[in-house]
């Protein structure tokens, strides 16, 4: 069975609730509270349990939130591997409009990492037993620069680990130039990645094509939001469709869509069945209100309705 370990920087507990309306300078009455565990790799290591993955979350923990953060977890059914912080662990917080059915979301930005902190973060990272799969996911917290991350890369390198990485802007550009297995950027990524102002559809597949003839990674998997994704390898270019569905909640989509793409490649599967996976498991979490995930009996009708309706994946040219 294949090791998966992942790392998420800027936890959070997500605070949600609901309300009839949202109107300025009113008192509004909210539905009682729902807490959930938050934060890139959290996410994707909930999302695993679901599909059957067992894999171990590294993050640190601070204060009051910090621990309900672990109890929450633990709760799940996972172990948390939490390393101590002084900072408290932040809180985010979301709202449904529920007469408009929309969703707003209310993002902290976590309290700073310090120096020390952090290479006790990667001691905890080198404790673990050698992962076959390191996900590092989610964005950084005050006080983290990009290159603690390319530490973490090389690290990973000198293990044999494959690096997944679910992360934008600078921390994005650093962790790739020192290259990884999968990255998951969507269309707006890819082109800073690209150094061109944007790109359409035809561009995509070049531009990540350009990535990995750069040897910065081996596999990119573009989000496109309701269009589904595209999977780029060496040897394949693949449109993958997102099915329609009512959509709920956008929160942990894209984290849900790395848990399976890594479940799927771990189980030894192609690509192109993991990059469907991925976009089953990242539909069916928009499907469930606030920061529920997804449920695992819509990912597997999703799925199979991706695979008889695009049997045959596009391969490269």
């Amino acid at each position: 069975m294949k090791r998966i370990v992942t790392l998420t920087l800027n936890p959070t507990v997500d605070k949600s609730t609901a309300v009839d309306k949202i109107v300025p300078d009113q008192k509004l009455h909210c539905e009682a509270p729902k807490y959930e565990p938050g934060g890139g790799g959290i996410n994707v290591s909930r999302a695993l349990l679901r599909l059957g993955s067992a894999s171990t979350a590294v993050f640190p923990a601070g204060g009051p939130t910090g621990d309900r953060l672990q109890e929450l977890l633990r709760a799940e059914g996972l172990e948390p591997a939490a390393v101590p912080a002084a900072g408290w662990t932040r809180e985010n917080f979301i709202v449904v409009d529920s007469s408009a059915g929309q969703q707003y979301r209310f993002g902290m930005p976590g309290t700073p990492l310090t120096a020390d902190e952090q290479q006790q973060v990667l001691r905890a990272l080198q404790a673990q037993p050698a992962p076959d799969y390191l996900v590092v996911s989610g964005s950084l917290p005050p006080g983290v620069e990009p290159a603690f991350l390319v530490d973490i890369v090389r690290w990973a390198h000198s293990i044999g680990a494959k690096v997944v990485a679910d992360t934008s802007g600078p921390a994005l550009q650093r962790v790739i130039e020192a290259g990884v297995y999968l990255i998951k950027p969507n269309v707006g990524e890819l082109s800073k990645l690209a150094g061109v102002p944007e790109l359409n559809s035809a561009a995509l597949a070049e531009a990540a094509r350009g990535l990995i003839g750069e040897g910065r990674c081996e596999i990119v998997v573009a989000s496109l939001g309701p269009q589904g994704a595209c999977v780029v390898t060496r040897d394949l270019v693949d449109h993958i469709p997102a099915p329609a569905v009512k959509k709920r909640s956008t929160v942990g989509a894209g984290d849900s869509m790395v848990a399976g793409l890594v479940h799927a490649l771990a189980q030894g599967q192609p690509v192109r069945e993991a990059a469907r996976l991925g976009v089953a498991c990242g539909t069916a979490a928009t499907m469930n209100p606030g920061t529920e995930l997804f449920k695992k009996a819509d990912v597997d009708k999703l799925y199979q309705w991706l695979i008889d309706t695009m049997p045959q994946s596009r391969a490269a040219a």
